[in-house]
């Protein structure tokens, strides 16, 4: 079974869609395909369907949604090779003590490849070795065709899930840019950083680097200038001032001339956690 949720819902057995077209059968698949050979529990299923108010009749629905989702993966099964060993719907979505299981047989998921090429490339940062790094992690962040379940009308628990998602893609894709700064490609992710500081008005550490690539560009009054924006909108929507560290950079800015001067290991050394 290969399964996808960086971006619309698509699992496939035998390479055969088995992605509901009704919402709630969606968000049950949705959820036991993140959780993919784990046992997702009854009680968790319940509450992504119905929230803090689930009818009585909540474990007999979700029994048919279960049941509905079986009935399409038995019909992709009939594709499985000849002389495969033979398997049934229930060896695929499996009902365990107090939940459910979707067994992946070792099929792809993206999230899967998402976190280990991510982890590769967060090893290669801590070994000093950027182009690996910008390469490793680019690859991870392509996994991504859009919003995390982008198609999925989410409850509490696919929302805790998508939200968790979302920020390891912001994790990977500063650490990304803090490659790329470091291998002097601060002209080629210009772009990308004004759209993504536009997106993440209150992301200290993304518009760090937006002032820093800025700088480098030999455009000190418009980094000077991101800096009074994001203040801005700190002070008005949070209520406090820019962190010790994007100060410190301001600063430099402000004292190193016209000409770019930063040095990338000094400036952005101190990570710039707060987001928003």
């Amino acid at each position: 079974m290969d399964i996808d949720v960086l971006g619309a819902l698509a699992v496939r057995e035998n390479g055969l869609s088995v992605t509901p077209t009704a919402p709630k059968p969606r968000q049950v698949l949705a959820l036991l395909a993140l959780h993919a050979d784990q046992v997702v529990p009854v009680a968790t299923l319940i509450e992504e369907l119905w929230s803090d108010r689930p009818p009585r009749s909540a474990r007999t629905t979700l029994q048919t949604y279960v049941l509905q989702l079986r009935d399409l993966i038995a019909t992709a099964l009939l594709r499985d090779p000849e002389g495969a060993a033979p398997r049934s719907a229930k060896d695929v979505l499996v009902t365990t003590p107090g939940g459910y299981l979707l067994n992946t047989a070792g099929g792809a998921s993206d999230v899967r490849e998402f976190e280990r090429l991510a982890g590769l490339g967060y090893r290669a940062m801590d070994a000093g070795d950027f182009p690996g790094a910008a390469r490793q992690l680019g690859e991870a962040l392509s996994l991504w065709t859009g919003s995390a379940l982008a198609d999925i009308q989410a409850g509490t628990q696919l929302e805790m899930e998508i939200r968790r998602l979302e920020e390891t893609q912001l994790c990977a894709l500063d650490q990304r840019i803090e490659a790329d700064l470091r291998l002097g490609r601060h002209r080629e992710i210009l772009g990308e950083l004004s759209v993504l500081v536009s997106r993440y008005r209150t992301h200290e550490n993304l518009h760090g680097q937006f002032m820093l690539a800025l700088h480098r560009s030999g455009r000190r009054s418009e980094a000077l200038d991101a800096y009074q924006r994001l203040r801005s909108v700190l002070v008005r929507e949070l209520g406090f001032e820019p962190s010790a560290g994007l100060r410190r950079l301001q600063r430099s800015i402000l004292m190193s001339g016209p000409e770019p001067t930063l040095d990338p290991v000094a400036a952005g050394g101190e990570r710039l956690s707060r987001v928003g």
